[in-house]
């Protein structure tokens, strides 16, 4: 088991879209030994798109996880304090998570566990998925890869020709970014090609 005993936590932000491509994820850290715990934004908290009802996001993520959801910026206070987890995984990660968690701003459950895990110089790991990652927030993706213990999920242009801007992050490759990110390092490449280009997961 790839990560037996390691505390896990898993943001969700508000990139519903993306959101049925990550619980399959922390269904994959589990098995893997991981022991995980979910924190989620407002956004996730509190809003129905069609994608699906926040309640029903929300029961999933209990089912699978059994622990009780962190939404509170309170509530995610402890992170720092009790040193809750070993690496700590926004995904996805919108484009409003970015550009706050590079400006420094705490006002989500999200952010305080971010803030929180990299005071104590552990692993936050971002699994973008927005619309304006190669737009104003490129600056913003630029600032955080030169921020110690931030680690990447790799990531491409999910649609480069009607969304120019957008990138998305490969969250099938996210056990084996975590496993890098324990050992302080970036897994590789982070830069994807077009979705029909072949990469190895090692």
């Amino acid at each position: 088991m790839r990560l037996k005993g390691i505390n896990v936590g898993v943001a969700l932000t508000g990139s519903h879209c993306t959101l049925d491509k990550v619980l399959p994820q922390i269904e994959k850290i589990i098995a893997e030994g991981g022991l995980v715990s979910a924190i989620i934004s407002p956004s996730v908290d509190h809003t129905d798109t069609r994608f699906g009802e926040s309640s029903a996001w929300k029961q999933r993520l209990v089912q699978i996880t059994g622990n009780r959801l962190i939404n509170s910026i309170s509530g995610a206070e402890p992170v720092g304090p009790k040193k809750l987890f070993d690496v700590l995984v926004v995904a996805p990660c919108s484009g409003n998570t970015l550009a706050k968690l590079a400006s420094g701003i705490t006002d989500t459950a999200v952010l305080m566990a971010a803030k929180a895990q990299l005071r104590n110089q552990r692993p936050v790991i971002l699994g973008i998925s927005t619309n304006d990652g190669l737009g104003l927030n490129a600056r913003n993706i630029g600032t955080l890869l030169i921020t110690k213990n931030l680690y990447m999920v790799p990531y491409r242009q999910d649609n480069p020709y009607s969304k120019p801007n957008s990138l998305v992050a490969e969250m099938d490759l996210m056990i084996p970014v975590i496993e890098a990110a324990l050992q302080g390092k970036q897994f590789q490449p982070l830069l994807l090609g077009p979705k029909s280009e072949e990469f190895t997961i090692v």
